[in-house]
Protein backbone atom coordinates (compact mmCIF):
# COMPACT_ATOMS: atom_id res chain seq x y z
CA UNK A 1 0.00 0.00 0.00
CA UNK A 2 1.50 3.34 -1.31
CA UNK A 3 1.66 6.12 1.64
CA UNK A 4 0.65 9.80 0.68
CA UNK A 5 2.72 11.95 -1.29
CA UNK A 6 2.09 14.59 1.70
CA UNK A 7 3.81 12.23 4.46
CA UNK A 8 6.66 11.29 1.91
CA UNK A 9 7.50 14.60 1.09
CA UNK A 10 7.14 15.77 4.78
CA UNK A 11 9.61 13.30 5.81
CA UNK A 12 12.22 14.16 2.73
CA UNK A 13 11.98 18.34 3.81
CA UNK A 14 12.58 16.49 7.78
CA UNK A 15 16.13 15.26 6.80
CA UNK A 16 17.11 18.31 4.97
CA UNK A 17 17.48 20.27 8.11
CA UNK A 18 20.54 17.81 8.40
CA UNK A 19 21.41 16.96 4.85
CA UNK A 20 22.46 20.36 2.95
CA UNK A 21 24.35 20.55 -0.16
CA UNK A 22 28.28 20.65 0.31
CA UNK A 23 30.85 22.47 -1.04
CA UNK A 24 33.82 20.47 -3.43
CA UNK A 25 36.44 21.31 -5.21
CA UNK A 26 34.28 22.90 -8.55
CA UNK A 27 32.09 25.01 -6.36
CA UNK A 28 35.13 26.71 -4.60
CA UNK A 29 36.82 26.99 -7.25
CA UNK A 30 33.96 28.34 -9.44
CA UNK A 31 32.71 30.75 -7.23
CA UNK A 32 29.35 29.29 -6.85
CA UNK A 33 26.70 27.74 -4.83
CA UNK A 34 25.39 25.17 -7.39
CA UNK A 35 25.96 24.22 -11.03
CA UNK A 36 23.23 25.93 -11.97
CA UNK A 37 24.07 29.25 -11.34
CA UNK A 38 27.75 28.23 -13.14
CA UNK A 39 25.69 27.33 -16.27
CA UNK A 40 23.69 30.37 -16.17
CA UNK A 41 27.05 32.81 -16.01
CA UNK A 42 28.63 29.92 -18.34
CA UNK A 43 25.58 30.57 -20.69
CA UNK A 44 26.04 34.42 -20.52
CA UNK A 45 29.78 34.56 -21.27
CA UNK A 46 27.77 33.19 -24.49
CA UNK A 47 30.11 29.59 -23.98
CA UNK A 48 28.94 25.86 -24.78
CA UNK A 49 29.70 23.52 -22.20
CA UNK A 50 30.69 19.85 -22.64
CA UNK A 51 30.26 16.52 -20.85
CA UNK A 52 32.45 13.83 -20.40
CA UNK A 53 31.44 10.58 -19.46
CA UNK A 54 33.68 8.04 -17.59
CA UNK A 55 33.27 4.20 -17.88
CA UNK A 56 34.86 2.20 -15.38
CA UNK A 57 34.20 -0.14 -13.12
CA UNK A 58 37.13 1.21 -10.12
CA UNK A 59 36.95 4.15 -8.41
CA UNK A 60 40.52 4.95 -8.42
CA UNK A 61 40.22 4.50 -11.97
CA UNK A 62 37.68 6.69 -12.48
CA UNK A 63 39.35 9.45 -10.11
CA UNK A 64 42.27 9.20 -12.15
CA UNK A 65 40.74 9.68 -15.07
CA UNK A 66 38.52 12.50 -14.63
CA UNK A 67 41.52 14.58 -12.90
CA UNK A 68 43.64 13.46 -16.45
CA UNK A 69 40.65 14.02 -18.84
CA UNK A 70 40.45 17.28 -17.26
CA UNK A 71 43.88 18.36 -17.27
CA UNK A 72 44.91 17.31 -20.86
CA UNK A 73 41.59 18.67 -22.39
CA UNK A 74 42.66 21.80 -20.34
CA UNK A 75 46.51 22.03 -21.77
CA UNK A 76 44.84 22.32 -25.34
CA UNK A 77 42.23 25.10 -24.53
CA UNK A 78 39.36 23.21 -23.96
CA UNK A 79 36.95 23.07 -21.20
CA UNK A 80 35.24 19.85 -19.68
CA UNK A 81 32.67 21.69 -17.46
CA UNK A 82 31.30 18.53 -16.11
CA UNK A 83 31.63 14.79 -15.60
CA UNK A 84 29.21 11.72 -15.80
CA UNK A 85 30.05 8.34 -14.20
CA UNK A 86 28.79 5.31 -14.83
CA UNK A 87 27.25 3.84 -11.39
CA UNK A 88 26.67 0.18 -11.05
CA UNK A 89 22.49 -1.23 -11.16
CA UNK A 90 23.69 -2.78 -7.60
CA UNK A 91 23.57 0.92 -6.40
CA UNK A 92 19.76 1.02 -6.70
CA UNK A 93 19.26 -1.92 -4.30
CA UNK A 94 19.50 -0.41 -0.60
CA UNK A 95 22.82 -0.77 0.93
CA UNK A 96 22.54 -3.63 3.24
CA UNK A 97 20.70 -5.43 0.29
CA UNK A 98 23.76 -5.08 -2.08
CA UNK A 99 26.25 -7.93 -1.41
CA UNK A 100 23.98 -10.71 -2.36
CA UNK A 101 22.51 -9.06 -5.47
CA UNK A 102 23.94 -9.50 -9.34
CA UNK A 103 26.22 -6.51 -10.15
CA UNK A 104 26.81 -5.03 -13.67
CA UNK A 105 29.87 -3.40 -14.98
CA UNK A 106 29.56 -0.09 -13.39
CA UNK A 107 30.96 1.46 -10.10
CA UNK A 108 30.04 0.65 -6.62
CA UNK A 109 30.12 3.78 -4.47
CA UNK A 110 30.45 2.19 -0.80
CA UNK A 111 29.03 5.63 1.43
CA UNK A 112 29.38 9.35 1.24
CA UNK A 113 33.36 8.88 1.37
CA UNK A 114 33.33 7.40 -2.45
CA UNK A 115 30.59 9.69 -3.61
CA UNK A 116 33.46 12.96 -2.16
CA UNK A 117 36.12 11.23 -3.56
CA UNK A 118 34.15 10.92 -6.93
CA UNK A 119 32.98 14.94 -6.46
CA UNK A 120 36.13 16.21 -5.71
CA UNK A 121 38.45 14.31 -8.60
CA UNK A 122 38.71 17.25 -10.88
CA UNK A 123 37.05 21.15 -10.92
CA UNK A 124 34.18 20.19 -12.84
CA UNK A 125 30.56 19.49 -11.92
CA UNK A 126 29.93 16.04 -10.93
CA UNK A 127 26.53 14.68 -12.42
CA UNK A 128 25.36 11.38 -10.38
CA UNK A 129 23.06 10.43 -12.69
CA UNK A 130 22.07 6.73 -13.75
CA UNK A 131 20.91 4.23 -10.33
CA UNK A 132 21.12 7.60 -7.69
CA UNK A 133 17.13 8.80 -7.46
CA UNK A 134 14.39 6.61 -8.83
CA UNK A 135 15.09 2.92 -7.02
CA UNK A 136 14.51 1.84 -3.66
CA UNK A 137 17.99 3.23 -2.46
CA UNK A 138 16.97 7.08 -4.08
CA UNK A 139 17.17 8.44 0.07
CA UNK A 140 20.65 7.09 0.84
CA UNK A 141 22.15 7.83 -2.85
CA UNK A 142 20.74 11.09 -2.62
CA UNK A 143 21.90 12.21 0.61
CA UNK A 144 25.39 11.07 0.17
CA UNK A 145 25.23 13.19 -3.76
CA UNK A 146 24.02 16.09 -1.71
CA UNK A 147 26.65 15.84 1.21
CA UNK A 148 29.60 15.61 -2.01
CA UNK A 149 28.20 18.84 -3.49
CA UNK A 150 26.25 17.39 -6.14
CA UNK A 151 23.81 19.60 -7.36
CA UNK A 152 22.22 17.67 -10.24
CA UNK A 153 20.81 14.30 -9.44
CA UNK A 154 19.03 11.56 -11.59
CA UNK A 155 17.77 9.77 -12.95
CA UNK A 156 14.19 9.89 -12.63
CA UNK A 157 13.53 8.71 -16.34
CA UNK A 158 14.41 5.60 -14.78
CA UNK A 159 11.80 5.32 -12.50
CA UNK A 160 9.42 4.60 -15.08
CA UNK A 161 11.36 2.10 -16.84
CA UNK A 162 14.08 0.26 -14.82
CA UNK A 163 13.38 -2.96 -12.89
CA UNK A 164 16.16 -4.29 -10.58
CA UNK A 165 16.48 -7.90 -10.92
CA UNK A 166 14.79 -9.80 -8.29
CA UNK A 167 13.13 -6.42 -6.84
CA UNK A 168 9.23 -6.13 -7.27
CA UNK A 169 8.20 -3.79 -4.90
CA UNK A 170 7.27 -0.85 -6.90
CA UNK A 171 5.60 0.83 -3.75
CA UNK A 172 9.02 0.85 -1.90
CA UNK A 173 10.74 2.13 -5.21
CA UNK A 174 8.06 4.98 -5.70
CA UNK A 175 8.16 5.85 -2.03
CA UNK A 176 11.78 5.96 -1.62
CA UNK A 177 11.99 8.49 -4.61
CA UNK A 178 9.22 10.82 -3.26
CA UNK A 179 11.07 11.24 -0.02
CA UNK A 180 14.08 11.93 -2.33
CA UNK A 181 12.33 14.15 -4.42
CA UNK A 182 11.12 16.08 -0.94
CA UNK A 183 14.92 15.76 0.25
CA UNK A 184 15.62 17.81 -3.02
CA UNK A 185 13.17 20.25 -3.30
CA UNK A 186 13.72 21.09 0.43
CA UNK A 187 17.51 22.30 -0.14
CA UNK A 188 18.13 25.66 -0.15
CA UNK A 189 19.84 26.47 -3.55
CA UNK A 190 18.88 25.06 -6.73
CA UNK A 191 19.46 21.65 -7.23
CA UNK A 192 18.50 19.87 -10.55
CA UNK A 193 16.25 16.53 -10.78
CA UNK A 194 17.99 15.33 -14.09
CA UNK A 195 15.57 12.90 -15.52
CA UNK A 196 17.09 11.23 -19.19
CA UNK A 197 13.79 10.99 -21.21
CA UNK A 198 15.07 8.73 -23.07
CA UNK A 199 16.27 6.10 -20.11
CA UNK A 200 12.27 6.51 -19.18
CA UNK A 201 9.68 6.24 -21.79
CA UNK A 202 10.81 8.49 -24.60
CA UNK A 203 12.91 6.07 -25.88
CA UNK A 204 9.74 3.73 -26.12
CA UNK A 205 7.39 6.14 -28.02
CA UNK A 206 6.80 5.89 -31.38
CA UNK A 207 5.90 9.12 -31.80
CA UNK A 208 8.23 12.54 -30.33
CA UNK A 209 5.58 13.93 -29.62
CA UNK A 210 5.03 11.75 -26.73
CA UNK A 211 8.21 12.16 -24.97
CA UNK A 212 7.91 15.65 -24.95
CA UNK A 213 4.89 14.93 -23.34
CA UNK A 214 6.18 13.16 -21.22
CA UNK A 215 8.44 15.92 -19.85
CA UNK A 216 5.70 17.88 -19.14
CA UNK A 217 3.81 15.27 -16.97
CA UNK A 218 7.43 15.14 -15.01
CA UNK A 219 7.30 18.79 -15.03
CA UNK A 220 4.26 18.95 -13.17
CA UNK A 221 4.73 16.02 -10.88
CA UNK A 222 8.48 17.83 -9.67
CA UNK A 223 7.80 21.05 -10.02
CA UNK A 224 3.84 21.91 -9.42
CA UNK A 225 3.12 19.20 -6.87
CA UNK A 226 6.73 19.15 -5.34
CA UNK A 227 8.23 22.07 -5.71
CA UNK A 228 11.42 20.98 -7.36
CA UNK A 229 13.19 21.67 -10.29
CA UNK A 230 13.19 19.20 -13.21
CA UNK A 231 15.96 19.36 -15.81
CA UNK A 232 15.42 16.77 -19.12
CA UNK A 233 17.86 15.56 -20.85
CA UNK A 234 18.08 13.39 -23.96
CA UNK A 235 19.73 12.53 -27.22
CA UNK A 236 20.48 8.37 -27.07
CA UNK A 237 17.90 7.47 -29.34
CA UNK A 238 17.77 11.00 -31.88
CA UNK A 239 19.44 10.00 -34.88
CA UNK A 240 18.01 12.76 -37.04
CA UNK A 241 19.75 15.97 -36.71
CA UNK A 242 15.92 17.82 -37.77
CA UNK A 243 14.72 16.12 -35.14
CA UNK A 244 17.28 17.02 -32.52
CA UNK A 245 17.30 20.60 -33.25
CA UNK A 246 13.20 20.94 -33.55
CA UNK A 247 13.54 18.81 -30.01
CA UNK A 248 15.40 21.17 -28.13
CA UNK A 249 13.57 24.29 -29.48
CA UNK A 250 10.89 22.68 -28.49
CA UNK A 251 11.60 21.76 -25.14
CA UNK A 252 13.06 25.21 -24.34
CA UNK A 253 9.24 26.44 -25.50
CA UNK A 254 7.85 24.58 -22.76
CA UNK A 255 10.09 24.46 -19.81
CA UNK A 256 12.47 27.78 -18.52
CA UNK A 257 14.83 24.98 -16.49
CA UNK A 258 18.40 25.48 -17.20
CA UNK A 259 19.72 22.33 -18.96
CA UNK A 260 21.93 19.03 -17.62
CA UNK A 261 23.31 17.79 -21.31
CA UNK A 262 22.35 16.59 -24.42
CA UNK A 263 22.98 13.02 -24.76
CA UNK A 264 25.15 12.32 -27.81
CA UNK A 265 23.52 9.73 -30.26
CA UNK A 266 24.91 6.59 -29.52
CA UNK A 267 22.53 4.33 -31.36
CA UNK A 268 24.14 5.65 -33.96
CA UNK A 269 27.62 4.35 -33.54
CA UNK A 270 27.07 0.89 -35.57
CA UNK A 271 30.64 0.86 -37.39
CA UNK A 272 34.28 1.54 -37.24
CA UNK A 273 36.14 4.54 -35.16
CA UNK A 274 36.68 6.24 -38.09
CA UNK A 275 33.20 5.69 -39.78
CA UNK A 276 31.81 6.54 -36.20
CA UNK A 277 33.27 10.24 -36.45
CA UNK A 278 30.79 11.30 -38.97
CA UNK A 279 28.46 10.13 -36.54
CA UNK A 280 29.60 12.34 -34.21
CA UNK A 281 30.05 15.07 -36.18
CA UNK A 282 26.35 14.77 -37.13
CA UNK A 283 24.33 14.81 -34.16
CA UNK A 284 27.41 17.35 -32.46
CA UNK A 285 26.58 19.58 -35.54
CA UNK A 286 22.78 19.63 -34.71
CA UNK A 287 23.49 20.39 -30.90
CA UNK A 288 25.88 22.64 -31.27
CA UNK A 289 23.41 25.29 -33.34
CA UNK A 290 20.51 24.06 -31.44
CA UNK A 291 22.46 25.64 -28.10
CA UNK A 292 23.42 29.01 -30.25
CA UNK A 293 19.96 29.48 -31.08
CA UNK A 294 18.22 28.51 -27.55
CA UNK A 295 20.86 28.68 -24.93
CA UNK A 296 19.25 26.40 -22.58
CA UNK A 297 22.55 25.28 -20.41
CA UNK A 298 22.88 22.08 -21.85
CA UNK A 299 26.25 20.37 -22.08
CA UNK A 300 27.02 18.91 -25.18
CA UNK A 301 28.31 15.20 -25.13
CA UNK A 302 30.89 14.18 -27.56
CA UNK A 303 30.91 9.95 -27.10
CA UNK A 304 33.86 8.83 -27.98
CA UNK A 305 33.81 7.19 -31.45
CA UNK A 306 35.03 3.43 -29.30
CA UNK A 307 31.37 3.48 -27.41
CA UNK A 308 30.09 0.57 -29.48
CA UNK A 309 32.98 -1.59 -29.18
CA UNK A 310 34.20 -0.82 -25.50
CA UNK A 311 34.85 0.93 -22.73
CA UNK A 312 36.44 4.13 -24.14
CA UNK A 313 40.08 4.75 -22.49
CA UNK A 314 41.21 7.91 -21.16
CA UNK A 315 43.09 9.28 -24.10
CA UNK A 316 39.86 8.70 -26.72
CA UNK A 317 37.56 10.59 -24.28
CA UNK A 318 40.04 13.57 -24.79
CA UNK A 319 39.82 12.86 -28.15
CA UNK A 320 36.16 13.47 -28.11
CA UNK A 321 36.61 16.46 -26.28
CA UNK A 322 38.92 18.38 -28.35
CA UNK A 323 36.88 17.61 -31.36
CA UNK A 324 33.86 19.21 -30.15
CA UNK A 325 35.33 22.13 -28.94
CA UNK A 326 36.70 22.46 -32.36
CA UNK A 327 33.79 21.88 -34.29
CA UNK A 328 31.66 24.51 -32.22
CA UNK A 329 33.92 26.54 -33.85
CA UNK A 330 33.50 25.81 -37.11
CA UNK A 331 29.90 25.17 -36.57
CA UNK A 332 28.83 28.95 -35.25
CA UNK A 333 30.13 29.91 -38.96
CA UNK A 334 27.58 27.50 -40.55
CA UNK A 335 24.59 28.43 -38.44
CA UNK A 336 23.06 30.19 -41.43
CA UNK A 337 22.88 26.89 -43.85
CA UNK A 338 20.14 25.90 -41.51
CA UNK A 339 16.54 25.85 -42.72
CA UNK A 340 15.00 27.23 -39.68
CA UNK A 341 11.82 27.15 -40.89
CA UNK A 342 11.63 23.36 -41.16
CA UNK A 343 13.08 23.40 -37.75
CA UNK A 344 10.18 25.60 -36.21
CA UNK A 345 7.11 23.77 -37.96
CA UNK A 346 8.60 20.26 -36.22
CA UNK A 347 8.93 22.14 -33.15
CA UNK A 348 5.55 23.00 -33.25
CA UNK A 349 4.27 19.87 -34.08
CA UNK A 350 5.60 18.54 -30.89
CA UNK A 351 4.43 21.38 -28.44
CA UNK A 352 1.14 20.72 -29.49
CA UNK A 353 1.16 17.71 -29.66
CA UNK A 354 3.15 16.97 -26.16
CA UNK A 355 0.66 19.13 -24.67
CA UNK A 356 -2.12 16.79 -26.00
CA UNK A 357 -0.44 14.21 -24.71
CA UNK A 358 0.31 15.25 -21.30
CA UNK A 359 -3.61 16.74 -20.90
CA UNK A 360 -4.62 13.61 -22.32
CA UNK A 361 -2.44 11.11 -19.72
CA UNK A 362 -3.75 13.26 -16.58
CA UNK A 363 -7.04 13.28 -17.78
CA UNK A 364 -7.00 9.51 -18.33
CA UNK A 365 -5.91 8.79 -14.95
CA UNK A 366 -8.47 11.02 -13.29
CA UNK A 367 -11.13 9.18 -15.13
CA UNK A 368 -9.78 6.10 -13.47
CA UNK A 369 -9.49 7.49 -9.89
CA UNK A 370 -5.91 9.02 -9.37
CA UNK A 371 -5.99 11.45 -6.79
CA UNK A 372 -3.92 14.34 -9.46
CA UNK A 373 -2.84 16.22 -6.69
CA UNK A 374 -0.57 13.12 -4.96
CA UNK A 375 3.15 12.51 -6.92
CA UNK A 376 3.14 9.35 -5.82
CA UNK A 377 -0.10 8.12 -7.39
CA UNK A 378 0.44 9.64 -10.26
CA UNK A 379 4.13 8.06 -10.36
CA UNK A 380 3.16 4.67 -9.60
CA UNK A 381 0.21 4.74 -11.87
CA UNK A 382 2.33 5.76 -15.11
CA UNK A 383 5.04 3.10 -13.73
CA UNK A 384 2.56 0.09 -13.91
CA UNK A 385 0.90 1.38 -17.26
CA UNK A 386 4.06 1.39 -18.90
CA UNK A 387 4.80 3.19 -22.25
CA UNK A 388 2.83 1.57 -24.92
CA UNK A 389 -0.28 1.63 -23.58
CA UNK A 390 -0.19 5.39 -22.56
CA UNK A 391 0.71 5.99 -26.32
CA UNK A 392 -1.72 3.70 -27.17
CA UNK A 393 -4.83 5.59 -25.04
CA UNK A 394 -3.55 9.13 -24.89
CA UNK A 395 -0.92 9.46 -27.86
CA UNK A 396 -2.00 12.43 -29.45
CA UNK A 397 -2.18 11.29 -33.48
CA UNK A 398 -5.01 9.86 -34.77
CA UNK A 399 -6.01 6.28 -33.99
CA UNK A 400 -4.57 3.88 -36.87
CA UNK A 401 -4.20 -0.19 -36.06
CA UNK A 402 -1.57 -0.33 -38.72
CA UNK A 403 1.42 1.89 -36.94
CA UNK A 404 3.22 0.97 -34.45
CA UNK A 405 1.53 2.05 -31.06
CA UNK A 406 -2.10 2.27 -32.74
CA UNK A 407 -1.87 5.51 -33.58
CA UNK A 408 -0.16 7.79 -36.12
CA UNK A 409 2.91 9.72 -34.98
CA UNK A 410 2.72 13.83 -35.25
CA UNK A 411 7.03 13.20 -35.60
CA UNK A 412 7.68 9.59 -35.95
CA UNK A 413 10.57 7.94 -33.69
CA UNK A 414 13.60 7.17 -36.22
CA UNK A 415 14.13 3.89 -33.99
CA UNK A 416 10.69 2.50 -34.94
CA UNK A 417 11.27 3.30 -38.55
CA UNK A 418 15.10 1.63 -38.35
CA UNK A 419 13.94 -1.65 -36.45
CA UNK A 420 11.02 -1.93 -39.31
CA UNK A 421 13.12 -1.15 -42.15
CA UNK A 422 15.79 -3.57 -40.70
CA UNK A 423 13.45 -6.27 -39.91
CA UNK A 424 12.05 -6.19 -44.03
CA UNK A 425 15.74 -6.04 -45.36
CA UNK A 426 16.52 -8.92 -43.30
CA UNK A 427 13.51 -11.27 -44.35
CA UNK A 428 14.06 -10.18 -47.31
CA UNK A 429 17.56 -11.75 -47.78
CA UNK A 430 15.94 -15.12 -47.16
CA UNK A 431 15.03 -17.57 -49.82
CA UNK A 432 10.84 -17.89 -49.87
CA UNK A 433 11.10 -21.85 -49.97
CA UNK A 434 12.59 -21.65 -46.38
CA UNK A 435 10.32 -18.73 -45.14
CA UNK A 436 7.01 -20.80 -46.73
CA UNK A 437 8.54 -24.08 -44.28
CA UNK A 438 9.34 -21.72 -40.94
CA UNK A 439 6.16 -19.86 -41.59
CA UNK A 440 4.46 -23.22 -42.09
CA UNK A 441 5.42 -24.95 -38.47
CA UNK A 442 3.84 -22.47 -36.41
CA UNK A 443 6.98 -21.54 -34.75
CA UNK A 444 6.93 -19.75 -30.80
CA UNK A 445 9.62 -18.01 -29.99
CA UNK A 446 9.87 -16.58 -26.13
CA UNK A 447 11.68 -13.33 -26.18
CA UNK A 448 13.17 -11.58 -23.38
CA UNK A 449 15.83 -9.10 -22.08
CA UNK A 450 17.94 -8.90 -19.10
CA UNK A 451 18.12 -5.19 -19.04
CA UNK A 452 15.83 -2.00 -20.09
CA UNK A 453 17.10 -2.33 -23.51
CA UNK A 454 14.66 -3.58 -26.05
CA UNK A 455 14.80 -1.81 -28.80
CA UNK A 456 16.81 -5.79 -30.00
CA UNK A 457 13.51 -7.32 -28.29
CA UNK A 458 11.77 -5.31 -30.72
CA UNK A 459 14.08 -6.12 -33.91
CA UNK A 460 13.32 -9.94 -33.46
CA UNK A 461 10.10 -9.87 -32.81
CA UNK A 462 9.73 -7.59 -36.04
CA UNK A 463 12.19 -10.12 -38.03
CA UNK A 464 10.80 -13.39 -36.52
CA UNK A 465 6.77 -12.42 -37.25
CA UNK A 466 8.12 -11.71 -41.06
CA UNK A 467 8.23 -15.06 -41.37
CA UNK A 468 5.46 -16.31 -39.50
CA UNK A 469 7.30 -16.76 -36.08
CA UNK A 470 4.49 -15.79 -32.98
CA UNK A 471 6.66 -13.79 -30.46
CA UNK A 472 6.12 -14.31 -26.78
CA UNK A 473 6.85 -11.42 -24.84
CA UNK A 474 9.44 -12.69 -22.20
CA UNK A 475 9.35 -9.40 -20.82
CA UNK A 476 11.60 -6.58 -20.00
CA UNK A 477 14.55 -7.13 -16.99
CA UNK A 478 13.15 -10.10 -16.86
CA UNK A 479 14.64 -12.52 -14.25
CA UNK A 480 15.66 -16.12 -15.44
CA UNK A 481 13.27 -18.13 -13.99
CA UNK A 482 10.48 -16.04 -14.91
CA UNK A 483 11.79 -16.10 -18.68
CA UNK A 484 11.86 -19.82 -18.51
CA UNK A 485 8.86 -20.26 -17.14
CA UNK A 486 6.83 -18.28 -19.24
CA UNK A 487 8.95 -19.98 -22.57
CA UNK A 488 7.56 -23.45 -20.47
CA UNK A 489 3.91 -22.21 -20.29
CA UNK A 490 3.28 -20.69 -23.71
CA UNK A 491 4.60 -23.72 -25.12
CA UNK A 492 8.15 -22.21 -26.77
CA UNK A 493 10.02 -23.56 -29.53
CA UNK A 494 13.10 -21.95 -28.50
CA UNK A 495 14.08 -18.93 -26.44
CA UNK A 496 15.64 -15.80 -27.65
CA UNK A 497 17.61 -13.30 -24.89
CA UNK A 498 18.79 -9.74 -26.04
CA UNK A 499 21.84 -8.18 -23.14
CA UNK A 500 23.24 -4.67 -23.21
CA UNK A 501 26.27 -4.98 -21.53
CA UNK A 502 28.51 -6.90 -19.00
CA UNK A 503 26.55 -9.43 -17.94
CA UNK A 504 25.85 -12.54 -20.58
CA UNK A 505 27.58 -15.18 -19.29
CA UNK A 506 26.18 -15.16 -16.03
CA UNK A 507 22.48 -14.80 -17.26
CA UNK A 508 23.13 -17.64 -20.02
CA UNK A 509 24.37 -19.59 -16.75
CA UNK A 510 21.43 -18.86 -14.89
CA UNK A 511 18.95 -19.72 -17.59
CA UNK A 512 20.85 -23.04 -18.59
CA UNK A 513 20.17 -24.22 -14.68
CA UNK A 514 16.66 -22.69 -15.05
CA UNK A 515 15.74 -25.10 -17.85
CA UNK A 516 17.08 -28.19 -16.44
CA UNK A 517 15.35 -27.43 -13.27
CA UNK A 518 12.75 -27.64 -15.63
CA UNK A 519 13.82 -30.36 -17.28
CA UNK A 520 13.28 -28.27 -21.00
CA UNK A 521 15.85 -28.74 -23.64
CA UNK A 522 14.91 -25.47 -25.74
CA UNK A 523 17.14 -24.19 -28.07
CA UNK A 524 18.54 -20.55 -26.52
CA UNK A 525 19.85 -17.78 -29.02
CA UNK A 526 21.15 -14.55 -26.88
CA UNK A 527 22.65 -11.32 -28.79
CA UNK A 528 23.55 -7.87 -27.94
CA UNK A 529 26.56 -7.25 -25.42
CA UNK A 530 28.40 -10.62 -25.00
CA UNK A 531 30.72 -9.75 -22.25
CA UNK A 532 31.13 -9.90 -18.71
CA UNK A 533 33.70 -8.58 -16.26
CA UNK A 534 35.85 -11.36 -15.15
CA UNK A 535 35.84 -11.95 -11.31
CA UNK A 536 39.41 -11.94 -10.75
CA UNK A 537 39.56 -8.43 -13.16
CA UNK A 538 42.52 -5.77 -12.42
CA UNK A 539 41.07 -3.28 -15.02
CA UNK A 540 37.13 -3.83 -14.31
CA UNK A 541 36.66 -4.00 -17.88
CA UNK A 542 34.28 -7.05 -19.28
CA UNK A 543 35.35 -9.43 -21.50
CA UNK A 544 34.27 -11.56 -24.78
CA UNK A 545 32.27 -13.99 -23.65
CA UNK A 546 30.80 -15.47 -26.99
CA UNK A 547 33.05 -18.88 -26.78
CA UNK A 548 32.07 -19.56 -22.65
CA UNK A 549 28.35 -19.12 -23.84
CA UNK A 550 28.59 -21.21 -26.71
CA UNK A 551 29.85 -23.91 -24.71
CA UNK A 552 27.15 -23.49 -22.86
CA UNK A 553 24.97 -24.82 -25.80
CA UNK A 554 23.65 -21.89 -26.86
CA UNK A 555 23.75 -19.75 -29.82
CA UNK A 556 25.62 -16.37 -29.52
CA UNK A 557 23.82 -14.25 -32.55
CA UNK A 558 25.44 -11.03 -33.57
CA UNK A 559 22.80 -10.71 -35.91
CA UNK A 560 19.40 -11.63 -36.84
CA UNK A 561 21.38 -13.75 -39.80
CA UNK A 562 22.87 -16.02 -36.60
CA UNK A 563 19.11 -17.47 -36.10
CA UNK A 564 18.80 -19.03 -39.67
CA UNK A 565 20.45 -21.96 -38.39
CA UNK A 566 18.60 -22.89 -36.12
CA UNK A 567 15.14 -21.94 -37.94
CA UNK A 568 16.20 -23.92 -40.84
CA UNK A 569 16.81 -26.87 -38.66
CA UNK A 570 13.31 -25.96 -36.63
CA UNK A 571 11.50 -25.83 -40.10
CA UNK A 572 12.42 -29.41 -41.96
CA UNK A 573 9.04 -31.51 -41.47
CA UNK A 574 11.04 -34.37 -39.88
CA UNK A 575 12.31 -31.69 -36.76
CA UNK A 576 10.46 -32.50 -33.47
CA UNK A 577 9.21 -29.93 -31.19
CA UNK A 578 12.12 -29.29 -28.76
CA UNK A 579 11.15 -29.16 -24.88
CA UNK A 580 7.83 -30.90 -25.61
CA UNK A 581 8.45 -34.02 -25.59
CA UNK A 582 7.81 -35.69 -29.23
Amino acid sequence: MLRPAVVLLAEGRALARDCRVGRNVFLDRAGVATEAEYKRRTVAAGRIMQHAHIGFRSIERTCEAMAEVHRACAARGVTVDRFGVTLDWSMGYPAGLRADRPRGTGIVLGGPDDFRRIANAAPAATHFGDFVMGLPAAVENTEAALAAGATAIGNLGQYFTFRLPYWDDDCATTEATLVALGLVAAQDVEVLVHSNLDDGFAGLFADVSSALGMALVEKYIVEDLIGGRVSHCYGHHFTSPLTRLAFHQALTGVSDTIGTMIFGSTVSYRSTPAANYASLASYLQADIWALCRRRSGHAINPVPVTENERIPDIDEIVDAQIFAARLVEHTRAAEALVNWRAVDDAAVALVGGGRRFAHNVLAGLAEIGIDLSDAGEIMLALRRIGPKRLERHFGAGNEDRTEWAGRSAIVPAEWVQEIQDAADRWAATLDTELTARIGARSLKACIGTTDVHEHGKHLVERGLAKLGVVAIDGGVSTDPERLVGIAADRGADFIAIGTYNGIALRYACDVARCLARAGLDLPVCIGGRLNQVPEDSNSGLPVDVTDEIRALGFIPCASLDDLVPLLRRLAEPSASRPGHGN
